[in-house]
């Protein structure tokens, strides 16, 4: 009688250490689960990135650089935005203004290309041959409407510490016979300091079926 009473003490006691077993493996369960979704729930580290030896780094901004947004408005006088007292209404650019400066000493050309030309280059557009527009292009000092590679532009400038530069719109300022499309490019956009450019080449297009250029192909007009 008592071997079998300490029989059944063993097998209670042998079941308890079992449910206990089961018990803690449970537990381990809920633990590595709650675990993993508080892992999940929060943002992976980043892994510090790697800093070579020997291969060239390219240049980068430095930190707080500001984004540089420049605007041209062709065909435009400079007196015709309200915010330089003109006639038309201009809020956004009101807006800039009463946050930023306003610059009233900027020697205007009267025509697109020499304008451009000085904006991009902050010279005298004289200085940069671009007396006049591309499509009277003659040989003459200052008129040739080719800009030469010893004057910076402000893409160029820009892309060589460390931005991302892009040209949108109208090009008016590549020599005439090297807009075709077999160039040369050594006076498009992209070679004057601009990652990627969108617009077209030359005084004017079509306002339905513009003959679009991406970098140095050229696209089809978004559809309508």
């Amino acid at each position: 009688m008592k071997r079998r009473e300490d029989s059944m003490i063993s097998s209670h006691r042998s079941a308890a250490r079992v449910r206990a077993a089961i018990g803690t493996a449970i537990a381990l369960v809920f633990s590595v689960n709650a675990a993993g979704a508080a892992a999940e729930s929060q943002p992976a580290a980043r892994a510090p990135a790697r800093e070579w030896k020997y291969y060239p780094q390219p240049p980068q901004a430095p930190a707080g650089a500001p984004n540089v947004l420049l605007i041209m408005t062709d065909d435009a006088g400079f007196s015709s935005a309200s915010t330089f007292g003109g006639p038309f209404p201009t809020p956004t650019f009101d807006a800039l203004a009463r946050e930023g400066l306003r610059y009233n000493e900027f020697h205007t050309t009267a025509m697109c290309s020499p304008t451009r030309a000085a904006l991009l280059t902050g010279r005298n557009s004289h200085a940069v041959a671009s007396g006049s527009i591309t499509n009277v292009s003659v040989d003459e000092k200052g008129y040739t409407s080719v800009i030469p590679d010893s004057a910076a532009t402000m893409g160029r400038v820009l892309r060589d510490n460390g931005y991302d530069t892009a040209f949108f719109g109208k090009n008016h300022n590549t020599p005439l016979w090297e807009t075709g499309p077999m160039g040369p490019f050594n006076h498009w956009p992209n070679a004057w300091g601009f990652d990627y450019f969108y617009g077209f080449n030359g005084a004017a297009d079509d306002q339905f079926r513009p003959q679009l250029i991406e970098n140095r192909n050229q696209v089809e007009p978004p559809a309508s």
